[in-house]
C-alpha cells in the first residue's frame, strides 16, 4: 500500500510540473509572439505614462522655483495681475525666464557712469552714453526729463524722438533739460543681452513675412499672446536692466517707450515713471505696474480696465506723434486737398520696418506701380532706411521695370528734398531714401509725412500717424487691431493683405474723394486732441515732478 501511494504521488508531483512548465511556455511563447504593433504600443504607454510621471513632479517643483526666482524683486508682478501663477504658469515663467538670463544673478545695485552730448540730429536734445572716465554728468538745474526707450525695431525710437520733441522748447526749455536714454546705447554686457534677443525677434519676424502660410500664422498667434506670464517674464528680464539705469538721476521724471525701460525705472526706485503702451491690442507685457500706463485708443483702454489694471495706474492720452506733424497737421492736409483738386500725381511714402520684412510685399506693390509711375500719375518715395538687402531688393525692382529713380544718402538731403516737396515736384517720380545710420532711416519717414499724400505701411506704430494711409500686410496679428483704429478714425484703410487690392485702393484714391474724406477726418480728429498723446505724456511728466 505504500509503495503504491508513493507511485501515485510520484505521478501526481510530476504531471503537475509538466503542465505548470507547459504554461509557463505557453506564456513566454505569448509575449515572445506579439505583433510590431502591439510592441510600440505597450513601449508608447511607458514613455507616456514616464513622462506624465515627470510632468506631475515638475508642477510640484514649480511654485518652489518661482519664488526662489521673484524673491528679491523690487515690485510685485503677481499682485499686479491679481495674484500668484498656477504650477504650470509658474514653471513656464521661470523656464522662460532661465533660457533668458541663465543662471546670471541681476546686479541690481550696479551702474555705468553716464555722459551726455548734444545731439547731432536734432537742436537741443542731450543723448546719454557710457562714460569710460567713470565720472557721472549731472543737469546744471533741475533733474532732467529722461525720454527711456531700446532700440529694437524702429517703433521704439520713433516714438521716444516724438517723446522728445515736446519736451524741447514751449513750456519745458526753460528749467529742465531733455535726455535721450537708449539702453542699446550703453556699451555693456546687459545690453548685449537685450541685442541678442532683438537680434531673435526680427529673424522671426522676417520668415514669418517671406514665407507666409503656417509660418506665418503660427508667428503671428505669438505676437497676440501676451498673457500674465509674459509680463512677469518681461518683468524678470528687466531685472538685469537695473545698470543701465541707476546712473540717473532718481528724481527725473522717465518717460518709457519700450515696457522693459519702465519695468527697470519701477524697480530701480523711480517714483514718476510714465509708459507708452504701444499697439492697439491689450496685452499684459507692454503695460507695468507701478508707472502711469498711457493709452493711445479708448479699446485698450477699456480693454486694460477688464484685465483688471487699476484705473489709478491707466490713462488714455492720445496717439504718439511728434510736434512737428501735429502742428503742420492743417497745412498739410491742405496741401493734399489742393493736390487732388489740381490732379497732381500722387505721393506714396513706402517705408520699411526696422526688423527689414515686408521685403517680398512691398518689392511686388513697387513693381504693380510701376505703370502709374512711368505715366506720371504716381510717385514713389521708398524708405530702404538703414537695410542694404532692402535697398538692394528697390533697386532690382525699379531696374526690372525700367523706372528711373534718384537716391538720397543722408539727413541734409532730406531736409532739402521735403523743402522743396512744399512747392514743388521731385526731379523723377522715384526717390530712393537709403543710409549708413540708423537715426536717418528713422526720421525720413517723420520728415516726409507732411509732404506726402499717402504713407503705405503696415499697422505698426505709424498706423496712428495724422496722414493717409494704405494698410498693407501686417507682419504680427497684434498690428491688425491698430489698422482697425485707423479705419475707424477715418484716416487710413483697413489691412490690404494683397498687391492687386493695394493697387485698385491706390486708384480710388486719384479717382474718387477718398483722399479728401481722409484729410477731413484727420483736420477733425486733431481739433479734439487725438494726436497729442506725446504732448499730454510730456504734461503729466513735468505736472507729476513738480508735486514730487
Amino acid at each position: 500500500i505504500s509503495s503504491r501511494r508513493c507511485i501515485v504521488y510520484c505521478s501526481f508531483r510530476c504531471s503537475f510540473r509538466f503542465r505548470s512548465s507547459l504554461s509557463l511556455q505557453r506564456q513566454q511563447l505569448t509575449m515572445a509572439d506579439l505583433q510590431p504593433w502591439a510592441v510600440v504600443l505597450i513601449a508608447m504607454a511607458c514613455v507616456i505614462a514616464g513622462l506624465y510621471l515627470l510632468w506631475r513632479i515638475v508642477l510640484l517643483l514649480a511654485p518652489g522655483l518661482y519664488r526662489s526666482m521673484i524673491k528679491n524683486n523690487g515690485i510685485s508682478v503677481d499682485d499686479f495681475v491679481g495674484g500668484p501663477p498656477k504650477a504650470a504658469s509658474a514653471f513656464k515663467s521661470w523656464l522662460l525666464n532661465r533660457l533668458s538670463v541663465g543662471s546670471r544673478v541681476a546686479k541690481k545695485v550696479d551702474f555705468y557712469p553716464l555722459k551726455t552730448e548734444d545731439s547731432d540730429k536734432v537742436p537741443g536734445l542731450k543723448v546719454t552714453s557710457r562714460n569710460e572716465n567713470g565720472v557721472n554728468d549731472s543737469s546744471a538745474g533741475k533733474p532732467p526729463v529722461v525720454v527711456g526707450t531700446i532700440r529694437m525695431g524702429f517703433g521704439h525710437h520713433r516714438i521716444a524722438y516724438a517723446a522728445t520733441s515736446w519736451g524741447l522748447g514751449g513750456e519745458s526749455s526753460n528749467d529742465r533739460e531733455t535726455w535721450f536714454h537708449d539702453f542699446l546705447n550703453i556699451d555693456s554686457e546687459e545690453a548685449q543681452m537685450i541685442k541678442d534677443t532683438d537680434k531673435l525677434y526680427s529673424k522671426g519676424s522676417r520668415l514669418a513675412s517671406e514665407l507666409g502660410g503656417v509660418v506665418e500664422k503660427f508667428w503671428g498667434s505669438l505676437t497676440k499672446s501676451g498673457d500674465e506670464d509674459s509680463l512677469r517674464v518681461t518683468y524678470q528680464f528687466s531685472e538685469h536692466m537695473l545698470p543701465l539705469i541707476n546712473g540717473l538721476d532718481k528724481n527725473s521724471p522717465i518717460i518709457a517707450t519700450h515696457s522693459m525701460v519702465a519695468c527697470a525705472a519701477v524697480a530701480a526706485g523711480f517714483k514718476n515713471v510714465i509708459n507708452l503702451v504701444i499697439d492697439n491690442h491689450a496685452q499684459w507685457f507692454v503695460i507695468v505696474p507701478g508707472a502711469l500706463n498711457l493709452v493711445q485708443g479708448p479699446s485698450n483702454y477699456h480693454s486694460f480696465l477688464k484685465m483688471g489694471v487699476p484705473e489709478k495706474d491707466l490713462a488714455l492720452a492720445g496717439h504718439w506723434i511728434p510736434r512737428d506733424l501735429v502742428e503742420g497737421i492743417p497745412d498739410a492736409c491742405a496741401r493734399r486737398t489742393a493736390r487732388r483738386k489740381a490732379g497732381k500725381p500722387l505721393r506714396i511714402i513706402i517705408p520699411v520696418g526696422g526688423a527689414g520684412a515686408q521685403r517680398k510685399f512691398i518689392v511686388s506693390m513697387v513693381g504693380a506701380l510701376s505703370g502709374l509711375v512711368k505715366e506720371g500719375k504716381v510717385q514713389l518715395f521708398l524708405n530702404a532706411a538703414d537695410h542694404e538687402h532692402m535697398k538692394s531688393a528697390f533697386v532690382g525692382a525699379l531696374e526690372a521695370n525700367g523706372v528711373d529713380y534718384d537716391e538720397v544718402t543722408d539727413m541734409n538731403g532730406v531736409r532739402e528734398f521735403k523743402e522743396k516737396m512744399l512747392t514743388g515736384e521731385p526731379s523723377k517720380n522715384v526717390t530712393l531714401f537709403a543710409y549708413d545710420d540708423y537715426f536717418t532711416a528713422v526720421a525720413t519717414t517723420d520728415i516726409l509725412c507732411n509732404v506726402a499724400d499717402v504713407l503705405a505701411c503696415k499697422p505698426s506704430e505709424l498706423a496712428f500717424y495724422p496722414i493717409p494711409k494704405l494698410m498693407i500686410r501686417r507682419v504680427g496679428d497684434h498690428e491688425a487691431y491698430s489698422a482697425l483704429r485707423a479705419s475707424e478714425l477715418g484716416d487710413g484703410t483697413l489691412e490690404v493683405r494683397e498687391v492687386p487690392l493695394a493697387v485698385k485702393y491706390v486708384k480710388l484714391f486719384m479717382s474718387t474723394n477718398l483722399l479728401e474724406v481722409m484729410n477731413k477726418s484727420i483736420d477733425d480728429n486733431n481739433k479734439i486732441g487725438i494726436y497729442d498723446g506725446c504732448k499730454n505724456a510730456m504734461r503729466l511728466a513735468l505736472e507729476r515732478a513738480e508735486q514730487m
